[in-house]
Order: structure tokens, then C-alpha cells, then sequence
């Protein structure tokens, strides 16, 4: 168990720098999740964490020990990856127990650490499958298993659900958090594009964007108080309306931004008045997306069934307290 220090570190692959003055303090027991778009440096950083790429320049440190040039063997950490690595000719019990008998541990120790991790993950029932006839989720499980095993100081996950369905996703996101709240004193690490996995997983999100670190805090804290328009337009689901034009420079800005929950629709009176383009009916909640005169394209969330056609006229009113202002770089205007 153990705090994880990244001071002033880069990446750099040649003369192309992936990854720039990264500053990070990790607590002991946090559970923090690295998000951002694709290519935006997320999984090298994890991997540099692991040892799995070197540290360009700048300092890692894991428990306050210098890890730079320590190898991933000797850093007390466990990775879960995409893919599952399994061995196919292993049943579920030998892949688990496979590092441990590497590690050259006593036949009594590995059982006893097998049998705890697989209860903890409902996995006792699978112990003499093979990896062919477990599902996607029991595969993932098995992966997580076998790296409970090792008791790591660190738990890194790089996009362990991506090669779920969705329902599986949900299940197994909800065995993620489970195991956190089981191992309180772990520190675990999680990358994800998914921005709902970052926003119910994490104690604090890393949100990274072109090799940088955009904003650092709470899932709250990002969704009510973004650093920039970029963290606006990727935490929350649907993204945050962005309008421009007259309306901005109204509030003496280049971008409003208000989020779709925070609009409501009515047939009779509002502020802006539009017609609808599109519903999309999702059963617990309605988008409606309407053209908005003099202003554009605005998205709407509604709780519950709202029954409203194509082409029709509605009136939409802003919640002015949770408006968003940006200047010309994307910056907050308070």
C-alpha cells in the first residue's frame, strides 16, 4: 500500500513528446482514474508507473522511494490490461496461482491467497474451468484475481472493460468499486476514455488532454467546476451545450456553456424559444434536441417520458446559476 509522486515527468518517444511536466501526488488508498481522448497520454503514463516504459525525464516515486530506474518486478505493483493474458491450457485456480509459484511461495500460502481473492471476486465455483469457458466479465475477474494475489503496493488498470458488452461493463465496474471499499488502504490507478467509468469509480480524476494535465479533482468538482472548456465538453453525460455569438458576448464571453440538465422545456413561455430536430427516448430520460432561434443547436435532458414531435415549437429557460463562461482560449470567466 503506498503514495504514488510524479514530479516534473515527460515522455518523449524521439524528437515527439507525448507527455509534458506531469505533476501528481497520488495518496495512499485513493482509488484515481486517468481519463482523457485517445492519444492523450493516458495509458504511456500508466505504463511508465508500471515500468513498462522509461520516464523521459522528471522523478517517480512510489511509498517515497525513487523508481526510475527500479524494475517493474521490484515495484510491488499488479496491472490488469485490456486484454485478459490468460493461459489457455490453466485452469482458473493455476492462473491465479501462477506469479505466486513463480515468487516461489509455499503451496499452503497460495492456496490460502488464491482461495481469499477468488471468494472475494465470486470466483470459487470457476476454480477448475479453463479460461474458453468463462464469459468476457469472469475472464476480467480472473485477471483481477490473479493480481490480488501478489497483495500489490499499487493496482494499475488500463481499460479493463473495453472489451466487454455494456451490460458486462456495469457489472464489472460495479465489482471494481466493491473491491476498492474491500482493500481501503490499496491505491489503485484506472485508465479509461469513458468518462461515466471515471465519474462512479473515482475518489479524484486525472483528466489529460495532448500530453498535459488538464484539471485534477473530485467527479463533482469537474462536473461543477470545470478548469477549462475542454473538461466541461468531456465530463458529463450528453456533453455540455457550447453556443456562441450574440448570447456569449451578452455575459462577455466567447462560449456559453450550459448543460442539458440544466435547461427546461415547455410548450407555453421560456427564454429562448426553438423547434425540435430530434427526440431520443432512453426511458428514464428524454433528449430533445432543438434548434434555438439566433442562438443554434441545443440539447435538452428530461427526467422520465417527454412526448413531443419533430418540427414542434417549445420555449427553453436556462438555469442561470449553473451557466458556464469561456474566453477566446478556453478558459473560465468567473
Amino acid at each position: 500500500m503506498a503514495a504514488v509522486d510524479l514530479i516534473n515527468v515527460s515522455k518523449s518517444y524521439g524528437s515527439v513528446e507525448v507527455l509534458r511536466d506531469i505533476n501528481l501526488s497520488l495518496q495512499k488508498g485513493e482509488f484515481v482514474v486517468f481519463v482523457g481522448p485517445s492519444g492523450c497520454g493516458k495509458s504511456t503514463l500508466l505504463r511508465m508507473i508500471a515500468g513498462l516504459e522509461d520516464v523521459t525525464s522528471g522523478e517517480l516515486r512510489i511509498a517515497n522511494e525513487p523508481m526510475n530506474d527500479v524494475l517493474p518486478a521490484k515495484r510491488g505493483i499488479s496491472m490488469v490490461f485490456q486484454s485478459y493474458a490468460l493461459y489457455p491450457h490453466m485452469s482458473v485456480f493455476e492462473n491465479m496461482a501462477f506469479g505466486l509459484e513463480q515468487a516461489k511461495l509455499s503451496k499452503a500460502e497460495i492456496i490460502e491467497r488464491v482461495h481469499e481473492a477468488a471468494e472475494m471476486l465470486q470466483l470459487t465455483p470457476l476454480l477448475k474451468r479453463k479460461p474458453k469457458q468463462l464469459s468476457g466479465g469472469q475472464r476480467q475477474r480472473v485477471a483481477i484475481g490473479r493480481a490480488i494475489t501478489r497483495d500489490p503496493r499499487v493496482f494499475l488498470f488500463d481499460e479493463p472493460l473495453s472489451n466487454l458488452d455494456a451490460a458486462l461493463r456495469v457489472d464489472t465496474r460495479l465489482e471494481i468499486k466493491a473491491l476498492h471499499e474491500r482493500l481501503p488502504e490499496t491505491t489503485m490507478i484506472y485508465v479509461t476514455h469513458d468518462q461515466v467509468e471515471a465519474m462512479t469509480l473515482a475518489d479524484r480524476i486525472v483528466v489529460l488532454s495532448d500530453g498535459r494535465v488538464e484539471q485534477i479533482g473530485t467527479p463533482m468538482e469537474l462536473y461543477n467546476k470545470p478548469a477549462s472548456k475542454f473538461v466541461a465538453g468531456f465530463i458529463g453525460s450528453p456533453k455540455m451545450n457550447f453556443l456562441t455569438g450574440a448570447l456569449a458576448e451578452s455575459h462577455g464571453a466567447q462560449t456559453y456553456g450550459i448543460r442539458p440538465e440544466h435547461i427546461t422545456i415547455s410548450d407555453s413561455k421560456g427564454d429562448w424559444q426553438g423547434r425540435v430536430i430530434l427526440r431520443e427516448e432512453l426511458g428514464s430520460d428524454t433528449f430533445v434536441h432543438v434548434a434555438v432561434e439566433g442562438i443554434g443547436k441545443v440539447n435538452v435532458r428530461v427526467a422520465g417520458s417527454y412526448e413531443i414531435g419533430a418540427s414542434e415549437t417549445v420555449f427553453l429557460s436556462p438555469q442561470p446559476g449553473n451557466a458556464h463562461y469561456f474566453d477566446a482560449s478556453g478558459q473560465p470567466i468567473a
